[in-house]
């Protein structure tokens, strides 16, 4: 124990100290969300706009505790990237630079990643092994599974402790009772949750009360977990892989959420690349994946990152979730939408659409059920015109005729 200790203090350094390891052309990662670390991150980009650093591969996501890496004369001297497919290559292989908030080390000399392994993780057991550099943060809880960091194979560590970001409570709507409504009667006793980011996923968990014995395997782990485990209706034993176990791979909400997994050996947090295995997933019989969608078009193809040309969020592991719930035995996937949106002129628009042209998330050969206020569709299998006729039933009233011509002008043109 001594010698770990002697070792994190060799290593203990300042934020500015640590950053002037990297080097001009380097290959950075961070975790999402609470796994950014504010004091090297702000160190980072002080050396960006100074012009010490350069031509520099910088990931994120869910950035909410370094705004400063979103300012122009940062953002415009990096090269950017999200974690989709398309930057999976650099996940397993082209990253040299891995950054994270931890938890305290502990008399082993292990750091947990906490609440953020997610798709950082796996980069730090790549070989050659990247530099790593981490920020301890006492308010990090320590959690369970695969997600820990050995002193000896850190480059340099800061410490610097600080509130973690919590989500606020989102309002139930009444299109929201409705939608989560339709979910929770197609979720059986027994079922594995899979609840994707947003409010929506979040909300049709506070309607599974009724339900017996259900499980957890998710990308996310949101506070309707946490209250259905409270109520007795989480309780895995039923779970088919990983018994007795909440698989995660990041934790998002409140305090409280962060309190409960907290050396709770019932959750376990693994590597978003493990967790969102479709291979892996599936091993959970009744896997029931609920996720959302920007746009669905009328092939019921979906984008849950862009409308028209602009993209809002990033490619997760939704349509990974999405074929392993088919893939599970009794499994199930829902695509749960708003059928509407306000637009910034205060123009009711629809979220249903003729066609979608780019930024595809769930390809519409995966889709197997869609979800909005006006009812529930089940799509597998469905022909083109079958798929078309079904979308355009639970689209807002004010829109089918407009719908119904849109796909005419496109069959026959």
């Amino acid at each position: 124990m001594n010698n770990w200790q002697e070792l994190y203090k060799q290593k203990l350094t300042t934020a500015e100290m640590a950053i002037s390891l990297l080097k001009n052309g380097d290959r950075i990662i961070v975790p999402l969300a609470n796994g950014q670390p504010p004091a090297l991150l702000s160190s980072l980009t002080r050396r960006i706009k100074s012009g010490a650093l350069s031509d520099l591969i910088y990931l994120d996501a869910l950035n909410v505790n370094c705004p400063e890496m979103q300012e122009p004369d940062v953002a415009d001297k990096i090269n950017r990237l999200a974690p989709d497919d398309t930057s999976q290559k650099y996940v397993e292989d082209d990253f040299n630079v891995v950054m994270f908030t931890v938890s305290p080390m502990d008399k082993h000399g292990f750091f947990s990643t906490g609440l953020n392994p997610d798709y950082a993780f796996a980069v730090t057991r790549k070989q050659p092994r990247p530099r790593i550099l981490l920020e301890v943060n006492e308010m990090m809880p320590r959690t369970y599974g695969n997600n820990q960091i050995h002193i000896s194979e850190v480059s340099a560590l800061v410490e610097n402790t600080q509130p973690l970001f919590c989500l606020p409570e989102v309002p139930v709507t009444k299109e929201d009772e409705i939608i989560a409504r339709y979910i929770a009667e197609q979720i059986p006793d027994g079922a594995c949750l899979q609840l994707g980011s947003g409010a929506l996923p979040n909300i049709v968990g506070k309607f599974l009360g009724d339900k017996k014995d259900l499980s957890v395997h998710s990308e996310m782990l949101c506070d309707s977990y946490r209250e259905l485990y409270l109520k007795g209706v989480i309780t895995c034993r039923e779970k088919t892989y990983m018994t007795n176990k909440w698989m995660v791979s990041f934790v998002l909400g409140s305090q409280e959420l962060y309190d409960f997994v907290a050396n709770n050996p019932l959750v376990e947090l693994w590597s978003a690349q493990y967790i969102t295995d479709p291979a892996i997933a599936c091993l959970n019989d009744k896997l029931i994946s609920v996720n959302t969608a920007l746009e669905i078009d009328l092939s019921t193809q979906c984008t849950a990152e862009s409308s028209a040309f602009r993209q809002f969020t990033k490619y997760c592991g939704e349509n990974n979730f999405v074929d392993a719930s088919w893939q599970s035995k009794g499994g199930k996937s829902f695509i749960a939408v708003h059928s509407t949106y306000t637009d910034k002129d205060g123009k009711l628009q629809s979220k249903i659409v003729p066609a979608i042209s780019q930024h595809i998330s769930v390809p519409r050969a995966d889709m197997q059920y869609i979800v909005t206020e006006y009812g529930i569709a089940y799509m597998k299998g469905r022909s083109i015109n079958s798929r078309a006729e079904e979308l355009i039933n639970i689209a807002h009233p004010d829109f089918r005729d407009w719908l119904k011509f849109e796909f005419k002008k496109m069959i026959y043109s």
